[in-house]
């Protein structure tokens, strides 16, 4: 059946696809002056000095993990304190820095790690932590002010994971802002949609400089405006910067395509984060009636919300048959990740040191899900979204 109400969508403006028109003749496909451009804009919005931009977000926890790790800000093979339930890109890229998972329970309304968690962590074992990664699930930001106390305590550095919060405040600044390093994701299904495309932001000059190097194959190129040619006025007839390499990295330069679309989206992203928080009250007013049974998202002017998160709470109701009987009806349904060192098969070696001791994690894991709030969606589709939930819970 096709889907009334989708996760997400994308649409174009016709002024919009002038401009792909004028860059694609422009005949410059690889990254140039709309990558700029973007890392400029992103670092004043989220309210950085830095912005690099590299070609998904699972590559940007990477940069950023491996040039913490370059400049000795992290120990190597050392331990990370992070979130159960998220996309796996983040545990992923944690073992693939050569780098160590240690996990803490979530709270269940806001999805998110908290401070008590990970202090009760540090206080039973904080032998070879370097590093506290939180994750800002749905939108929902973690509660930094008190993680960065903790994390000064114990001589911890942090690391926000905003891939799904573009935008969200927590008491006047935005996610991405408050930690030593944060990385985002501009995937399709998120607020800033640029296709594939992540970033990697801070306000130390010299960890944005080595991301520089990283992502382009640890090549000394380090300028901000890189010229990649031989008029760049530390190019010589003895030394190319271009093909001189200093550190072991990764290819995960972008494209120009992705970085226009973002632009794009970045013009209205005021619109957008407040379409979405509309929505999402509407959603919440439409589906206050089954309270008795599912969990309704909280709601706040400061929120820039990813998706529509719901918890069931009804145990008679199993998640699986719900999300197919929505779909049937025209509403697109996805699972709320899984707990990761329990739910997923590539991390089942770390099921039995952590089963039963992340129970909101694996809770939500089994009976979590979401349904899209983005900016096309009309009323008449949340009322049609409303009318399926009653058909199918009656």
């Amino acid at each position: 059946m096709t889907m009334k109400v989708k996760i997400g969508d994308f649409g174009l403006e016709s002024f919009e696809k002038k401009e792909i028109v004028e860059w694609l003749d422009s005949g410059r496909i690889s990254e140039g002056p709309k990558v700029k451009s973007f890392e400029k804009q992103w670092a004043d919005f989220v309210g950085v000095k830095h912005c690099t931009v590299v070609n998904s977000g699972t590559s940007a926890l990477i940069a950023g993990l491996c040039a913490m790790k370059h400049l000795k800000m992290i120990k190597a093979e050392s331990k990370v304190i992070t979130s159960p339930l998220t996309y796996i890109a983040t545990s992923n890229a944690i073992v693939h820095s050569g780098l160590d998972p240690v996990y803490v329970d979530v709270e269940r309304e806001t999805f998110n790690i908290t401070p008590e968690n990970i202090k009760a962590a540090l206080e039973k074992d904080n032998k070879d932590v370097s590093l506290i990664l939180p994750v800002h699930l749905i939108g929902y930001p973690v509660k930094m002010d008190e993680v960065n106390k903790i994390a000064k305590k114990y001589y911890l550095k942090t690391l926000e994971d905003s891939a799904q919060a573009h935008g969200t405040i927590y008491k006047g600044r935005r996610t991405g802002s408050m930690s030593d390093v944060s990385t985002f994701s501009f995937y399709i299904a998120h607020n800033i949609q640029g296709g594939e495309l992540g970033a990697v932001v801070t306000n130390n000059t010299e960890l944005n400089k080595t991301v520089m190097k990283i992502k382009a194959n640890g090549r000394v190129c380090d300028c901000d405006e890189c010229t990649r040619d031989t008029n760049c006025e530390r190019y010589n007839e003895s030394f190319d910067p271009r093909f001189t390499h200093e550190i072991i990295g990764y290819n995960f330069k972008t494209i120009e395509l992705p970085a226009l679309l973002a632009l794009q989206q970045l013009r209205k992203i005021n619109m957008i984060i407040s379409k979405r928080q509309e929505n999402v009250k509407y959603l919440n007013e439409g589906l206050k009636r089954f309270s008795d049974k599912l969990q309704t998202p909280l709601h706040s002017k400061d929120v820039s919300y990813l998706a529509y998160p719901l918890v069931i709470t009804d145990k008679s109701i199993n998640r699986e048959n719900l999300c197919k009987k929505l779909e049937k009806e025209g509403v697109e349904t996805r699972p709320l990740f899984g707990c990761i060192p329990t739910q997923q098969p590539a991390f089942s070696h770390l099921k039995k040191k952590y089963g039963g001791k992340l129970p909101n994690a694996e809770y939500l894991g089994k009976n979590a899900f979401y349904i899209g709030c983005h900016q096309y969606l009309t009323q008449e589709d949340l009322d049609f979204a409303i009318k399926a939930f009653a058909k199918c819970l009656k």
